[in-house]
This record gives C-alpha cells, sequence and structure tokens, in this order.
C-alpha cells in the first residue's frame, strides 16, 4: 500500500473542515448576537444561573452522546476505507440503539437529580432551568448519531447546516421564553419578597429551552436528510456480498469501546469548569453569581468563538485519518496532521493577541453595563485561545490514530495539575476569578506539551515551527499594534465605538493576510486547500504580494 498522500482528499478535508468552521463561526457569532440581548433581559445574575444549569447539562451530555459523533465518525469512516458498506449501515443502527438507552437513561438523571445539581453548585435556583434540559439531552443523543453517520462519509455539509439551524432556532425562542419567563419570575419575586431569585431562576430556564427547541429543529432536519438518502444506502448495503457480517453485540461493543475514552477526555475537559466553579464559589464571599455570570457569560462565551475553528477541524481530521491508518498511509497522516495544526495557528494567534488588544472595545460593543471586569479577563486571559486550540486538534489527531488513550491519561495529568494550582492562586496568591482563568491556561498548556510529545513519539511527527507559529505570531503581533492605533484614531475623530471596531478588526484582518503571504506563513498551496483560496492568490500575485 502506498504512503504517497493524496492531494485531492488532503484538499477535500481541509474544504470540509473549512466548511464547519464556517457554520461553527456562525454559530457562535449567533450565540455572541443572541446572548447579548439574553444577558440584558434576564441581567448578570440570571447569565449566571444559566451558566450553572448549562455546566451540569455539558457534562450529562457529554456521558449520554456528545462524543458520538467522533467515535461514529471514525469507526465508519474506517469501514467504508475497505467498502464494507453493510457494516457501516448495521454500526449506524447499533448507534440509534445505544442512544436511545444513553440518552433516555442521562435525560431521567438531568430531570431528577436537577435539585440535587443545583445545590452541588450552591445555586439552587438553577434547578429549574436544568429540568427544563433533560428533554434536549435525549434529541442530542439521537442527533449526535446522525451527525457522526455523515461526517464518516467524510462530508459536515449536514452538520454544518444542522448547526446553523438549530442556534437560529435557538435563539429566537431563547429571547422569546427567557423575556415571558423573566417577567413571570418578577411578578413571583415581589409578591413572594425576595430579590432577583426566581426572576433570575425562570429567565434561565427561558434561555434553556430554546436550547431544546434549536436541537429538535437540527434533529428534523438531519432526519430528513438521512430519510431522503435511505433507500440508495440500504441498497449498497445489500449488495455488498465481500465484507464478513458483524453483529449488532460485536458493533455496540465497538462502538462503546470507542465512545468511552473519548468521552472521558472530552468530559474531563468540561468537568474542570464544574470544578473551577465549586472551587470558586467556596473561595468568594461576595457577587459570586455576577463575577461568574461575567466570566462564563462574557470573556468564556468570547474565548469560544475562534476556538470553534479548531472543534471544526477536528471533526474533519477525524474520519480522515480513521481511513488513512486503516490503509497504512503513514505520510498521508502525518502530512494532514500538520496542516490541521498549521491551520488552526493561522487563527488562534491572531485571534489571541486581537481580542486581547481590542478587549475594552469588542466587550463594550457586545454588551452594555460595567465590562471593565470582562475586559480584565480577556486581557489577562486572552491566550487561553491559542493554547485550547492547539489542545484541542492535537487531541482529535491522537483520536484519529487510534491512540483514544491517550488524550485521556494527558487530561488527567492536566487536570491534576490544574487544581492544584487554582487552589494556590486563590488561597495563597489571592488572585480571585484571575486565579480561575490563569488555571485554565495552565490545564491547556499541559495539554499541549503532553499531545506534541505524543505525537513525536507515535508519528515521529516534527511540527514545521517557522510556518505555523514564528510568522504567524510576527504578523499578528503587528497587526495587534496596527489594530489599536486604528481604533483609537477613529474613535478620537467618530466617538463612535461599533464604527472603530469594525474598521480596525477589518484593517486587521488585511494586515494580518498580508503579512502572513510576505513572511510565507502561508503559501499558494496552502491556499489552494481552502474554499476562495485560488482566488485569493490570484489577488495577492495581481498586487505583487505572492510571487509566482
Amino acid at each position: 500500500m502506498t504512503n504517497k498522500p493524496d492531494s485531492s482528499k488532503s484538499k477535500n478535508f481541509l474544504v470540509q473542515g473549512s466548511i464547519l468552521a464556517i457554520a461553527g463561526i456562525i454559530v457562535r457569532l449567533i450565540g455572541l448576537l443572541y446572548r447579548v440581548p439574553l444577558t440584558n433581559i434576564i441581567g448578570e445574575e440570571g447569565i449566571g444561573v444559566y451558566s450553572t444549569a448549562y455546566s451540569i447539562y455539558n457534562i450529562l451530555l457529554l456521558i449520554s452522546s456528545y462524543t458520538l459523533p467522533l467515535a461514529l465518525s471514525r469507526l465508519i469512516a474506517a469501514r467504508l476505507s475497505v467498502r464494507q458498506y453493510y457494516n457501516s449501515y448495521k454500526l449506524f443502527i447499533s448507534a440509534c440503539i445505544f442512544s436511545l438507552i444513553s440518552g433516555g437513561i442521562i435525560g431521567a438523571v438531568c430531570f431528577f437529580g436537577a435539585d440535587g445539581f443545583a445545590a452541588l453548585m450552591k445555586m439552587p435556583q438553577a434547578a429549574f432551568a436544568i429540568k427544563t434540559l433533560a428533554p434536549t439531552i435525549f434529541i442530542m443523543a439521537f442527533l449526535g448519531t446522525l451527525r457522526g453517520y455523515f461526517q464518516g462519509y467524510r462530508t459536515m455539509v449536514p452538520t454544518a447546516f444542522s448547526q446553523i439551524i438549530e442556534q437560529i432556532v435557538n435563539a429566537i425562542v431563547s429571547l422569546l421564553a427567557g423575556y415571558l419567563l423573566f417577567k413571570a419570575g418578577t411578578a413571583v419575586d415581589l409578591a413572594s419578597g425576595t430579590e432577583n431569585y426566581y426572576s433570575a431562576s425562570y429567565g434561565a430556564a427561558g434561555g434553556t429551552i430554546g436550547t431544546g427547541a434549536g436541537a429538535l429543529a437540527a434533529l428534523v432536519f438531519c432526519a430528513l436528510l438521512f430519510f431522503g438518502q435511505r433507500s440508495r444506502i440500504k441498497a449498497k448495503a445489500a449488495r455488498d456480498t465481500g465484507s464478513e457480517r458483524d453483529r449488532h453485540s460485536h458493533l455496540l461493543k465497538v462502538l462503546v469501546m470507542t465512545i468511552f475514552p473519548v468521552l472521558m477526555s472530552t468530559t474531563i475537559y468540561q468537568i474542570s469548569t464544574v470544578i473551577d466553579q465549586a472551587i470558586f464559589a467556596g473561595y468568594t464571599k461576595t457577587d459570586y453569581s455576577g463575577i461568574w455570570g461575567a466570566f462564563n457569560g462574557k470573556y468564556m462565551l468570547l474565548v469560544h468563538v475562534p476556538t470553534a475553528i479548531a472543534t471544526s477541524l477536528g471533526s474533519a481530521v477525524i474520519p480522515t485519518l480513521a481511513a488513512a491508518m486503516q490503509r497504512g498511509r503513514t505520510t498521508e497522516i502525518v502530512d494532514k496532521s500538520g496542516t490541521a495544526i498549521r491551520f488552526n495557528m493561522v487563527i488562534a494567534i491572531p485571534a489571541t493577541i486581537g481580542l486581547a488588544v481590542l478587549a475594552g472595545p469588542v466587550m463594550n460593543l457586545l454588551f452594555r453595563g460595567n465590562n471593565n471586569a470582562a475586559t480584565a479577563m480577556m486581557i489577562y486571559g486572552s491566550t487561553a485561545i491559542f493554547f485550547t486550540a492547539f489542545s484541542t486538534t492535537t487531541n482529535s489527531i491522537l483520536q484519529g490514530i487510534g491512540n483514544i488513550w491517550i488524550p485521556v491519561r494527558n487530561a488527567v495529568i492536566a487536570l491534576a495539575i490544574h487544581v492544584v494550582v487554582l487552589f494556590a492562586l486563590l488561597y495563597i496568591f489571592d488572585l480571585g476569578i484571575y486565579g480561575v482563568i490563569l488555571s485554565n491556561i495552565v490545564f491547556y498548556m499541559v495539554m499541549c506539551v503532553a499531545n506534541n510529545i505524543c505525537l513525536r513519539n507515535k508519528l515521529n511527527y516534527r511540527q514545521e515551527i517557522a510556518k505555523t507559529f514564528v510568522s504567524p505570531g510576527i504578523s499578528a503581533a503587528v497587526m495587534g499594534v496596527a489594530s489599536y492605533f486604528i481604533y483609537k484614531l477613529l474613535f478620537s475623530l467618530t466617538h463612535s465605538n461599533i464604527i472603530s471596531v469594525v474598521v480596525s478588526v477589518a484593517a486587521g484582518i488585511v494586515i494580518y493576510g498580508i503579512l502572513l503571504i510576505l513572511t510565507k506563513g502561508i503559501d499558494e498551496v496552502d491556499l489552494s486547500r481552502i474554499p476562495l483560496g485560488n482566488k485569493i492568490a490570484r489577488l495577492a500575485k495581481k498586487l505583487r504580494i505572492m510571487r509566482d
């Protein structure tokens, strides 16, 4: 079997990853757009309650089905690479059975355990919101199965479009339900003599109702796509007489054995947030919900926008690497791993610097009220973007090449170090919320180092330092300085924050792109692998930024 990489498939992997990344950015932007008015409607206390309920939901969703698309796409891609169409379809049916069981059990745990979870997080008013998320867990189990099946065929389009539909419906319903329930809660507060208790609780529940409505809309979309292709898929499976027939019991076992380590690794990522909140709740004595709302509802919300690209390329690279592993194409694996990391850094590095430099203007553009605390969090904590993107990508690569337990081990080590550092920063250095931010950065730094060492050992892989880090770093540094002074100049002339932010960000993107080409951080071959890349290359040649 040849080790020569397939350039067309390499391009397809980046195109599919780019489609999912674009969808991910759109989803995050919609999330920003609706979370801003949602925060304004239900207040920072309401967002703190909402974030608490969502933290519990995320962990329960992980246990039930969140890792299912990644695991299922890897298993299906490996079988499709050797033309096992029957086993691929049967694996999908086994995944549906798994979803029915796991989604039903964990959904029931979410509903009946809501009061206990809320008490554990020292925020009893979150119980109502947690209960409203229980049906969503059941819906997401089947949605994850359908997305994983499509991704196994190495098409990210259904996942991308379903994510956008999910978020649009989520935004509309969240705002409407949040507004109506917040008013109802305010009336209960007035009647009972409480202050912001029921309004925050009911308003947060309105936001979580939107989550369920969005998931249901996405499920309907994916189901219609699947049933539209079902007859063709079943006919292809029926014609597959050459492969050995796997039993459902065997496929369920393989699925669980693949899901479990991916689940463990991802759960540790998510559970660190819950641990942070529990430790911080015990540390702080005043304005707990307000400061946590600023941390989770503003700072972390912005951090997650650029890191959506890392998640998207990770989802795209897993089935591609799994297929290459099945065929023994080592060179292709190394090539695609390096490409995934490099393209992530091209985005993560300028995002890190850009959000640090324009932290205040961006926060004031998106959120009303006093944003001083959230601005300071972003200035000190923007490097979380870089380390999160790098660790997420390397996690996906290790999972794609079959080393699914390595990220688990590395995550356990990182979490242990993270907790020790958090306690030290809170109780020795008294850094407050900044201790939470810095300890999170330490967690991702440890993951980056550990994952990179493992990739070197497993693949004899060496990252291109100049193209991956040096060129984007220099280009982003110049971009950051230029964007800062452009913003200051425009604001002094127009006194308009929105005009100054939009123009300075747009100018920063252009400056960064030009410098990235001039410093050879990206070349014509790289551009040819991404959507509209050839047009960008032709324009760069006309402007004599890029040589023929």
